[in-house]
């Protein structure tokens, strides 16, 4: 099981120490993460890596700006990979991220 890196005060950096906001974004994370996972799935599940792609980006992006890093870290191997058509390192990863998320959402 990967364990979920979170820099906490980098997140705070970010709201300039308002902790609410900071929960405020944590929750709008975990709507669009699910989402993008959803999304990374149907990807896998019909082989088109540029959604998966896409989907990984998005994630990247999100988690980055919230100090996630080890969710970035693996959303970002994702869409490096898309480019070449790698569908299987989305299909690894996958799992990886769900469990990560479910580590996030009993924060």
């Amino acid at each position: 099981m990967a364990e979920l890196h979170w820099d906490k005060t980098a997140a705070l950096a970010e709201t300039a120490g308002d902790e609410a906001l900071l929960e405020e974004l944590l929750t709008l994370f975990r709507e669009a993460a699910a989402a993008d996972l959803d999304r990374m799935r149907q990807a896998v599940a019909v082989g088109d890596s540029a959604t998966a792609m896409a989907a990984a980006h998005s994630l990247k992006g999100a988690a980055a700006s919230l100090g996630l890093e080890s969710i970035r870290r693996l959303a970002e191997a994702v869409e490096q990979a898309g480019p070449s058509g790698d569908i299987a390192t989305a299909r690894e990863t996958l799992p990886i991220l769900a469990d990560l998320l479910d580590q996030l959402a009993a924060l």
